[in-house]
């Protein structure tokens, strides 16, 4: 068995001659006599995966969430989201699989999209949680957070295989590999179509890394918002939606291998980030409106808003007697008065009678 197969050197425009050996295949080793590879990029994107489920199983566990009805949510999330990741590629890029529709199937060649991953997986749970009866916006949240840590992890994948990296860059973090040369050089035509002039042995913009690190801090801030400010189920995720749309809109116009709308210059992503952005910015608006107006405690949480708690609870005495008309206490009085006078018939127990009524 061998390992870190396939390294190239990675130079930082900062840090000089100093080279990084950076490897795409973790390890290899023959089976029956196939040659087997296990890529970096399958590894790191596994590990993120791994603990993004570890994550979002704790926290459903404090939510007392059933981790059985989690497990399912989690199965089919995850194939539908990996069938929306490949269809959201393929459906942008039907001009390379029209001619050879087998190539469709053949996701380990590359060709996923974190959006149509998203909308699959949203799918997938949104399902489950009709079928098995699971809150799905309290499961939305969980997402969010889980989503940021596996694609802050998963980013680096992207870089075991020198891809995702933007235009050219004279900061001193900018990178440069024999890898990004050749990409380039290779892609020319198709980057003078959408008019980005490249040097292919200029530094570029480790765009992989912008995004690692946009997403680990988005998680920091939305398990802030969850613990301290949450008022409402699904609050959590959108608030993802608008950190992870304005990050992602601001690094796609850096990158070079964006996904267009057919022969225009507009990418994908970034028509579909704004969209979300503006739309979950919106809704978070409104209903922040209205749960402040109208706190509710949030289901599958123990959890009241503050002002609720304080509030003074009114309780009815339980000796407390019904009050009297005005009538009622007119009547009463002159009964009385009228028992009490000498020289009426009136007896005392008649006198009581007329009272009581």
């Amino acid at each position: 068995m061998k390992f870190f197969q396939n390294a190239v050197d990675v130079f930082f425009k900062g840090l000089g001659d100093t080279a990084f050996p950076v490897s795409s295949v973790f390890c290899e080793f023959t089976v029956g006599g196939h040659e087997v590879s296990i890529k970096w990029y399958g590894v790191i994107i596994a590990f993120g995966f791994l603990l993004a489920v570890l994550f979002g199983g704790r926290m459903a566990y404090k939510w007392k969430m059933s981790l059985d009805k989690m497990i399912d949510v989690l199965i089919y999330g995850t194939i539908l989201g990996i069938i929306g990741a490949r269809l959201y590629y393929v459906v942008f890029e039907w001009d390379s699989y029209r001619d050879n529709l087998l190539d469709i199937f053949a996701i380990w060649k590359g060709g996923l999209a974190i959006y149509g991953g998203i909308i699959g997986g949203v799918i997938g749970a949104f399902i489950v949680c009709k079928v098995r009866k699971l809150n799905f916006y309290n499961l939305l949240d969980i997402a969010a957070m889980s989503l940021l840590i596996g694609q802050g992890i998963g980013r680096w994948g992207n870089f075991a295989n020198q891809e995702a990296f933007g235009t050219n860059t004279d900061m001193p973090w900018g990178m440069w590999s024999e890898k990004i040369a050749e990409n380039i050089t290779y892609n020319a035509s198709t980057l003078s179509e959408h008019q980005i002039a490249m040097d292919p042995n200029g530094f570029v913009h480790p765009t992989f890394l912008y995004e690692s690190v946009w997403c680990l801090a988005g998680f920091l801030l939305l398990y802030i918002i969850c613990k301290k400010l949450r008022t409402f189920s699904g609050q959590v995720f959108l608030c993802y939606g608008i950190w992870y749309g304005i990050g992602r809109m601001i690094i796609e116009g850096l990158r070079t291998d964006s996904l267009y709308i057919g022969s225009t210059n507009i990418r994908v992503s970034q028509l579909l980030s704004a969209i979300l952005v503006l739309a979950c910015l919106a809704a978070l608006f409104v209903l922040t409106l209205r749960f402040t107006k109208h706190p509710k405690p949030i289901e599958g949480v123990d959890f009241f808003p503050p002002d609720e708690e304080k509030k003074p609870v009114k309780k009815r005495k339980k000796d407390a007697k019904p009050a009297f008309t005005a009538a009622e206490e007119s009547e009463a009085a002159t009964s009385t008065a009228g028992a009490e006078e000498p020289g009426t018939d009136a007896s005392p127990d008649e006198s009581k009678e007329s009272t009581d009524q």
